[in-house]
C-alpha cells in the first residue's frame, strides 16, 4: 500500500491494460496512482487540482490530450502533463510538444525512460 503522503498521478488512457501497466510502474517507483478511461471522465473526477503530474495518452476517443492540457491550462491548473503516444505523424507531434506538455513518449516506451520523464516533470 503506497502511503497518503505520496504524491498523486494521474492515468488517463482508453487502453486500460495500458493504463494498469502504467498505474503499476508509478505505485513501483513510490507514487499513488489513479486511473481514468477519459479525458472527461478525468475531468469530472474534480482530481486536476490533486495531481502532482497527469499522464495521458495523446489519441483516444472524444477529448484529446492535447484538448485536455488547453482544458488544464483553461482552467488554469498548473500540473505538468506527460503525453504518450504510438502515433508518428509530424505534425501531431509537433502540436503535442507546443502544448506546454512537459514530456512526450512514444509507445512502446522503457520503464526507466518513463520514470526520469516523471521524475523531471515533478521536480519543475
Amino acid at each position: 500500500m503506497v502511503e497518503k503522503s505520496a504524491p498523486l498521478i494521474s492515468v488517463i488512457d482508453d487502453d486500460a491494460s495500458l493504463r494498469r501497466a502504467i498505474m503499476s510502474l508509478v505505485r513501483s517507483a513510490g507514487y499513488s496512482a489513479s486511473g481514468h478511461e477519459s479525458a472527461e471522465a478525468f475531468l469530472a473526477s474534480n482530481e486536476a487540482g490533486r495531481s502532482a503530474c497527469i499522464v495521458t495518452d495523446l489519441q483516444m476517443p472524444g477529448m484529446s490530450g492535447i484538448d485536455l492540457k488547453a482544458e488544464l491550462d483553461n482552467r488554469v491548473v498548473e500540473t505538468p502533463v506527460i503525453m504518450i503516444t504510438a502515433r508518428t505523424e509530424a505534425p501531431l507531434l509537433a502540436q503535442a510538444e507546443a502544448s506546454g506538455a512537459a514530456c512526450l513518449l512514444r509507445k512502446p516506451f522503457e520503464a526507466e525512460a518513463f520514470i526520469k520523464c516523471l521524475d523531471r516533470a515533478l521536480a519543475a
